[in-house]
């Protein structure tokens, strides 16, 4: 449920075993999950099968003809499956009329020669992000508000609330999953202090909007953006969508205290720039607000792993701050990926080099 705020992942043996005691304001390894009719404790240690348990109930409930009758009619058996239309050819048809699937924009006006590298100027933060910011608040998969933008979508499309699904059912549709980026109705954007959920600044007007929307009116004015960050940003698990999502929202850099390992090589892989702060700075040590305009210098094809980068934040009455951060492109390869636009691009580029 989107408005529990803290859940727990636990094996099925102890699902069971908190179903029993029917709390989970309990110490297992202490505290009786009930009490038999005379009145004895039961603990967990008492209803906690043994791996030999285990592996008799296996030997006597599962055998080999079990998975050979379910599997044996697999590609003829579901009749609904069987009369879904399938277009003839060699490459996917695309349905505009799809609201699960759509074809990505990635490669949109790609050409076969490799931009430069170039600096990144006039930007604004879209969003400054608060310590262990994970995958999750960025790129949720869980249910989909009807006031959100991406609930809103859905609707113009004639798509009902009770039949939204989930982010990660339509993560096939990037204009569902661009508009849910940064919507998780637990972010808390620091430029929105007090806010809880996917809102921010659109800096021009001073406007609070839904992310999604101000990102639109940034991109409509080619507004480079940013997201300034804590420490282990990315973290949680590995989300794909966590890096998609905001470089379809114009996002060109990151700065923060650390990155979660997996999701700083997403980042990369869409053409993100991960800078880091150098050790014991961050957003409030250097003083700045995240209303600054930002201009990330030095940036052309002589770009290295691990370099280090100027990054220019100019405040709103003309005073100019310089700081250096760290690139977190951390290998030529990823410098390759980054001067191709990600690789997607680099790999379509090294494609149609070969044909």
């Amino acid at each position: 449920n989107p408005d529990v705020q803290a859940s727990f992942l636990g094996s099925p043996l102890l699902v069971v075993a908190y179903a029993l005691a029917g709390t989970m304001n309990i110490d297992l390894t202490s505290e009786p999950l009930a009490f038999n009719p005379n009145g004895v404790p039961v603990y967990l240690k008492d209803v906690w099968p043994s791996s030999q348990e285990i592996q008799q109930a296996i030997h006597e409930n599962l055998d080999a003809e079990m998975f050979a009758r379910e599997y044996s009619n697999v590609l003829d058996g579901n009749e609904t499956w069987n009369d879904v239309s399938v277009p003839k050819g060699d490459q996917y048809s695309w349905d505009e009329e799809s609201d699960y699937i759509r074809e990505p924009p990635f490669f949109q006006d790609i050409t076969l020669d490799v931009p430069s590298i170039e600096e990144i100027t006039g930007a604004r933060a879209l969003a400054w992000l608060p310590d262990s910011t994970t995958t999750d608040h960025i790129s949720p998969a869980g249910n989909i508000a009807v006031d959100s933008p991406a609930g809103r979508f859905l609707i113009s499309r004639g798509v009902q609330p009770n039949d939204f699904n989930s982010y990660g059912s339509r993560r096939g549709n990037h204009e569902v999953m661009m508009r849910g980026t940064l919507a998780n109705i637990r972010i808390k954007n620091k430029l929105v202090p007090g806010v809880e959920g996917g809102y921010t600044i659109y800096q021009p007007d001073n406007e609070q909007l839904a992310i999604w929307d101000a990102a639109v009116k940034y991109m409509e004015n080619n507004i480079p953006l940013i997201i300034l960050a804590g420490k282990e940003y990315g973290s949680g698990s590995s989300r794909d969508w966590a890096a998609k999502g905001v470089y379809l929202q114009g996002v060109k850099a990151v700065i923060a205290e650390s990155y979660e390992r997996i999701h700083r090589s997403n980042l990369v892989g869409m053409g993100i720039l991960p800078l880091q702060f150098k050790p014991g700075e961050s957003v409030e040590q250097l003083g700045l607000t995240g209303f600054e305009t930002y201009d990330i210098i030095g940036l052309d094809n002589n770009m290295t792993p691990g370099m280090d980068v100027v990054v220019r934040a100019t405040d709103n009455s003309g005073n100019a701050k310089k700081f250096t951060v760290i690139s977190r492109i951390d290998s030529p390869v990823e410098v390759e990926y980054y001067r191709n636009g990600g690789i997607l691009q680099t790999v379509l580029r090294q494609t149609m080099k070969k044909e």
